[in-house]
């Protein structure tokens, strides 16, 4: 059996997909259930965030958001039974790939997939899902009335945030990185209040909010990454600057960013306190990795699953690619030439 894995190098950049030859153990453990794969999403790997939580491997494996079928269960295994239809995340830890035919994964990390719910979207959709609503119910507790400004709203993540705030009542304003990105957004519905075209450099990011808002600012900002300085590399120039963040964020506002070496000097503190604001770190990882956090990661799932099932969110993804174009999909995914890609194993 074949699974997709990374050979991390000194430096985090430096990464390489290799095709290896994978073992599964042949028994489950109490808890564990065996699923046969039918589709796995390919999002970006995060290595620094592995060699900070000491994950130390030869061969990191690749492929953690999977929807397959039940084979068999562990002796107390109570949630699953063989034939169920379900949808999960693997543990950063997993030893194993999601691109394998077969994998072993505790039933704490498994919810079940409804019959209305397609393999891709059920695979492609979860862990955008759950970072959704770690942002806006857990940090930000979003409510009914408010706005808020999603940054890169044309990824698959940002269009479920959209989505999702969107059936809570809120205001949402967010951003281009491209034309193709703004007639997406200009023709999503429900529809966004305001689609900001930031990849011209022509339009002023917080006149816009600000206009929006009647001078007031923005109740929520989700970033995907910020500048932290004037001059950056040229992949980051279409990112806002982490001042404009803070200018267009309205009072008592919530700043959720995806900058995980953030550095705010003490003037943007003071306008932060000025405004009674807050700040707070989107990583979605934290619920699979906190044992005391496991029913409220189980209750996100399900409730991503649920509005799956009813078209509340409805994930964009791109046609999904056969198994043997994984290697080149993943290396595509990790040097952000595409967002995300399903690959299915029917």
């Amino acid at each position: 059996m074949k699974g997709l894995y990374c050979r991390l190098s000194e430096t985090p950049d430096d990464v390489k997909f290799v095709i290896q030859e994978t073992n599964i153990p042949t028994t489950l453990g109490s808890h564990q259930v065996k699923v046969q794969v039918k589709t796995c999403a390919l999002s970006p790997l995060d290595s620094k965030l592995l060699e900070d939580l000491q994950v130390k491997r030869d061969l990191v494996a690749v492929g953690r958001e999977i929807a397959g079928v039940v084979l068999q269960v562990g002796p107390k295994v109570t949630f699953f039974q063989p034939d169920d239809e379900v949808v999960g995340i693997l543990p950063l830890d997993a030893e194993v790939s999601g691109l394998c035919d077969v994998v072993l994964i505790h039933e704490h990390h498994l919810v079940p997939k409804p019959e209305k719910v397609s393999w891709v979207e059920a695979a492609g959709a979860l862990r955008d899902g759950v970072r959704a609503y770690t942002a806006l119910h857990t940090l930000a507790h979003m409510a009914a009335g408010h706005t808020l400004l999603v940054l890169d709203g044309a990824s698959p993540f940002g269009v479920l945030a959209i989505q999702l705030a969107h059936y809570h009542g809120v205001k949402v304003l967010a951003s281009a990185l491209s034309p193709e990105d703004q007639l997406f957004l200009e023709q999503l519905r429900p529809s966004v209040a305001r689609v900001i075209n930031t990849w011209e450099g022509k339009v002023d990011l917080v006149e816009s909010c600000l206009e929006e808002t009647g001078g007031m600012g923005v109740d929520i900002v989700v970033d995907a990454g910020v500048r932290l300085y004037e001059e950056e590399p040229v992949a980051r120039r279409l990112l806002p600057h982490k001042h404009d963040i803070i200018t267009l964020l309205g009072v008592g506002g919530h700043w959720i960013t995806a900058e995980d070496n953030l550095q705010l000097d003490p003037p943007d503190s003071r306008s932060l306190f000025l405004k009674g604001a807050s700040l707070s770190f989107l990583n979605e990882e934290v619920w699979g990795a906190s044992s005391a956090c496991q029913g409220r990661y189980l209750h996100i799932m399900k409730d991503v699953v649920e509005k799956l099932t009813s078209g509340t969110l409805r994930p964009q993804l791109e046609d999904p690619v056969p198994l043997y174009e994984a290697t080149v999909s993943m290396e595509m995914v990790q040097q952000k030439r595409v967002r995300k890609k399903v690959v299915i194993q029917l």
